[in-house]
């Protein structure tokens, strides 16, 4: 199975399973991505949403290799027009492939952060780097301090900085923006609409929907571990009707500018999902057919959906 020519990142029925021991010592597979499919295009922003434990930081790291030894990944991978191996992910990883790690400790305490968003596999023009900085707000003398010596705004922003600098035609943006301000938060996600432009492909995983619908082409919505929607960022501006799943939907009137209403239930765990649609039990419209099998993803209104009674 082939990727697409259309797409640089095809992704289908990845599942990612983990080997625990529970109280009894006996070993178990703990599942927590299951079925999960995702594209992207190039020169495209796919934001990926969701709340926690829905498996998007998890996806990275499969892109990436970086699991840790007893997760056990199932699946196709493709990058271009080739399988995403373990070999080819080594190879790509950090040239090819960036990521803006969520947390700031991946940067390296001993060595000053000039130095680290100059890049380690290839030096890169300290002049593009200070204008990146620049934009960011970030003062003259930070490329000459050390982590610890910086705010947890700055350190976000010298991670972003890190990826914008590289030469990478996919980047992973892994919860960029928290402790940024708003307006940095905008000059972030202007710099990667504008490396999108450029013919980079960037995947947004992040809590800040509203901010992506602005700067995205695609949004993906995942639930406990799987996809249940993709849409046009242009179907979440104009609200729920726009929308296919009835998540996607929730999920657009739980935001404070909106009708900031909650949804009763809460997101099953892994170990404890439902059979059947994974949505059913928190879903005003399920019917016994959804608790009983699970939906396939369908074309929808130029979408893709998750669900058996989606219009």
């Amino acid at each position: 199975m082939k990727a697409h020519n259309e797409n640089l990142l095809e992704i289908h029925d990845l599942s990612v399973s983990f080997r625990m021991y529970d109280s009894a010592l006996e070993q178990k597979e703990l599942q927590v991505i299951s079925d999960l499919h995702l594209t992207v295009r190039p020169g495209e922003i796919v934001a990926v949403a969701g709340s926690s434990g829905s498996g998007k930081s998890l996806l990275a790291s499969a892109i990436l290799g970086i699991l840790p030894s007893n997760a056990t990944v199932k699946g196709h991978l493709h990058y271009k027009d080739g399988e995403l191996t373990a070999e080819t992910q080594a190879k790509l990883r950090g040239s090819e492939i960036a990521l803006v790690p969520q947390s700031v400790a991946f940067l390296d305490p001993l060595m000053k952060v000039g130095k680290q968003a100059d890049g380690h596999k290839k030096p890169y023009p300290t002049e593009k780097r200070r204008g990146i900085f620049k934009r960011f707000g970030l003062p003259e003398k930070t490329e000459t301090l050390y982590p610890f010596q910086l705010s947890g705004g700055m350190a976000r922003r010298v991670l972003v900085s890190t990826a914008l600098i590289t030469e990478a035609q996919l980047i992973i943006a892994d919860e960029p923006t928290p402790g940024m301000s708003l307006e940095q938060a905008k000059e972030a996600l202007s710099m990667f609409r504008e490396m999108a432009n450029e013919g980079k492909s960037i995947i947004l995983i992040t809590h800040d929907i509203d901010l992506a619908f602005d700067f995205a082409d695609r949004i993906a919505v995942f639930y406990a571990g799987t996809t249940v929607e993709i849409a046009p960022a242009e179907d979440f501006r104009k609200g729920p009707e726009a929308l296919r799943h009835p998540y996607s939907k929730a999920l657009w009137r739980a935001l404070p500018q909106n009708e900031f209403k909650p949804i009763d239930g809460f997101q099953p765990y892994a170990g404890s999902l439902p059979t059947g649609c994974l949505f059913a039990p928190r879903c005003p419209h399920a019917t016994d057919e959804c608790r009983s099998k699970t939906p396939p993803v369908r074309e929808i209104r130029g979408g893709e959906v998750r669900c058996f009674h989606a219009t």
